[in-house]
């Protein structure tokens, strides 16, 4: 196979590297794309190699017209617009598989690799990610790799080579790039990408059916990260508190719909105690108003671009939707009280129960009622007697509870006991509101696992967790969490929910448990770096920069001005540089010099004082007078011989014969053969 690709004219086999590249580039935005498109481009590509092996022409204008229109009406109706990202994501994508049949010259070529660059570009409006940079660097490295290798001249220049010359010229734009990321300002609205996030998802949902957390369970992506500023609470107290759900009839848990505005910071409703916990939240887009703190939060999260308010419930909403990685301080308190210390009639909602649902449930309820034992027993002594019937009673905790019928409380009680963490909440609030107690399900996460290498507290969705807040007089709302009565594991210690391991994962589990988890928490050290310096990097930590350089109150104009003065004096520097150099240095011997050392890698004997016709001659004894690139090169060390000695003979520049000197087809150093 690769025999058969080394004999391919040099056309086709440059065609056949920029279609692989180009299929790279493509390849992140697979998932985000409408299937017709992907598939299009796939044959588009496939039929571009196709003519490439087999030296046929390329179709005429009239085809790729007739596609051109077929994919344009396509777009429309898939994204019903020909605007936005999302419609314009698609439309490049067929762009650029459409263009590779039209590359009949070196400026289609070129217009193919500004394609290329536009679509590796619009990969960061899908996703941000460390493996997609790194994905899209080597993108950028193959683009500029074919782009190098169309300016070399005639005959068969090894793609190594321009893939060097493409490095170099990455490695000496870096610092140009780490400047411009450091100190261009970031003004908005005009910094960042528009926040649509169409692939964003979350481990939680504003209503709860039974089995969908159960479902996410098994989802090992990260939720978000935190870094707690002193020490970390027990694990039993971390509890992330999300949407409140309060309504149910009968299938699904649904938020109070209550036309109350939201809630202020400082409502007497709550009352914080002991020490506050500090900490940082790094939160990954899900595409809600979400924004997740550990219960209680009475003050208001210091939230970059958002304005975060608090609802009755204590769940703390951001005035749009998280569609972009954001980072916030908040401070909690893990004792506190909130909610009405009095039975009122605002209360009633949390009784309420369907009709028709759950008859067992109501039956079991009554029962414990008229049991001796709890005659005027408070609302605390029913939780409490509950909770011991889940310890007792043969319960069980199970990330397969299976589907639930129409009672799904009395299933749970009677008959499978066994389930999640929302099955067993919401059997545990049904019960309780059978008895006449008020209580509701809070859905959120709990615990996580901290990461051994950066020391932040790693949590997942398959942390998403249900559990259960009563109303107990004198006391107001109190957090329940019957899962800690049938699985403490799950609650109270480091044991955290293990997804079903694949194949791979079971092999490396068997040769070296350790070191999986160790590459694990090095990955995820990694993923977070980059969010927190790359994703996260922000104006304020571009000001605080200017002041520990000694500015006083620096501003965005002030960092203008800094990389303005930076990218003057480079300029400066390098043009200083530059003349220093021609002046050092006869600028003909210096070109001679690198001619004689490309000449000395091919395994030539030279030396830096060897005439150019000299050379021309070893160089025709090395590759045999009919070998294709002998003319260009001779020519080229002859015409260097007569801009020396006789320049009136030659109407070249030395710039020009510099400029060639990049271009040549120089021979390489000859391979070793295998003993």
């Amino acid at each position: 196979m690769l025999q058969a690709l080394k004999n391919l004219p040099r056309d086709a086999r440059d065609t056949l590297f920029l279609l692989a590249v180009i299929a790279w580039v493509i390849a992140p935005q697979v998932s985000t794309l409408p299937t017709w498109c992907s598939v299009l481009a796939a044959s588009l590509l496939l039929w571009r190699g196709y003519l490439a092996v087999s030296s046929r022409a390329l179709p005429n204008r009239w085809w790729l017209m007739g596609l051109l229109l077929l994919a344009t009406a396509a777009t429309y109706i898939t994204h019903r617009t020909l605007l936005g990202h999302e419609a314009g994501v698609t439309y490049i994508v067929v762009l650029l598989s459409l263009k590779t049949l039209e590359m009949r010259r070196q400026r289609d070529a070129f217009v193919v690799f500004f394609l290329g660059f536009f679509t590796l570009l619009s990969s960061f409006f899908i996703s941000q990610s460390l493996p997609v940079a790194m994905a899209m660097l080597l993108g950028l490295l193959g683009l500029l790799t074919a782009l190098v290798n169309s300016h070399m001249p005639v005959g068969r220049p090894p793609l190594m080579q321009a893939a060097k010359t493409a490095g170099w010229m990455a490695l000496l734009g870096a610092p140009i790039m780490a400047a411009l990321f450091v100190l261009f300002p970031r003004i908005a609205p005009l910094w960042g990408v528009p926040g649509e996030a169409p692939g964003a998802r979350s481990g939680l949902s504003a209503t709860m059916r039974v089995g969908n957390i159960a479902s996410l369970a098994l989802d090992q992506s990260i939720a978000m990260r935190v870094r707690f500023d002193g020490a970390t609470p027990p694990q039993s107290d971390i509890y992330f508190r999300g949407p409140v759900l309060t309504t149910f009839d009968g299938q699904e848990w649904r938020p109070l719909q209550s036309n109350l505005p939201p809630r202020t910071p400082l409502t007497p409703e709550l009352e914080v105690q002991g020490p506050s916990v500090s900490y940082q939240v790094t939160l990954e887009p899900n595409n809600r108003p979400w924004i997740m703190v550990l219960d209680a939060t009475d003050t208001r999260p210091a939230l970059r671009g958002y304005r975060a308010t608090m609802t009755p419930d204590l769940q703390w909403i951001a005035d749009r939707p998280i569609t972009e990685l954001v980072r916030y301080t908040a401070l909690s308190h893990t004792t506190f009280r909130h909610g009405p210390v009095a039975r009122t009639g605002a209360l009633q909602e949390y009784v309420k129960l369907p009709a028709n649902f759950n008859p067992r449930t109501l039956q079991l309820a009554a029962v414990m009622r008229s049991d001796p034992r709890y005659a005027g027993a408070s609302n605390q002594t029913m939780v409490d007697a509950v909770m011991e019937r889940l310890r007792t009673g043969g319960y069980s905790y199970t990330l397969e509870p299976g589907v639930f019928g129409l009672h799904t409380a009395d299933e749970f009680w009677f008959d499978r006991k066994a389930g999640f963490c929302e099955h067993i909440a919401s059997s545990f609030v049904l019960l309780m509101r059978a008895m006449g107690i008020p209580a509701r399900i809070v859905t959120g996460y709990q615990g996580g696992s901290v990461n051994s290498v950066d020391g932040f507290w790693t949590v997942r969705q398959s942390d998403a967790h249900a559990w259960s807040e009563v109303w107990i007089a004198g006391q107001g709302w109190v957090r329940v969490d019957p899962t800690s009565a049938v699985a403490p594991g799950r609650i109270g210690s480091l044991a955290r929910l293990e997804t079903p391991s694949n194949v791979l994962s079971q092999a490396l589990g068997r040769v070296n448990p350790a070191f999986t988890v160790q590459l694990r928490a090095l990955w995820d050290a990694a993923n977070n770096s980059w969010n927190q310096w790359v994703l996260n990097y922000s104006q304020s930590q571009q000001l605080n920069l200017l002041r520990n350089l000694g500015f006083d109150s620096p501003s965005w104009e002030d960092l203008a001005a800094v990389l303005i003065t930076l990218i003057v004096g480079a300029s400066l520097a390098g043009a200083a540089w530059t003349l220093w150099e021609k002046h050092r240095q006869d600028p003909w011997l210096r070109l001679l010099h690198h001619a004689a050392q490309r000449l000395r890698k091919a395994g030539l004997e030279v030396t830096d004082n060897t005439p150019p016709r000299h050379m021309a001659t070893l160089l025709q004894l090395h590759l045999g007078v009919n070998h294709t690139t002998l003319p260009v090169l001779s020519g080229w060390l002859l015409q260097m011989e007569s801009w020396r000695y006789a320049p009136a003979s030659v109407p070249a520049q030395l710039a020009t014969l510099q400029r060639e000197f990049r271009r040549l087809p120089w021979p390489t150093a000859p391979r070793k053969s295998s003993p």
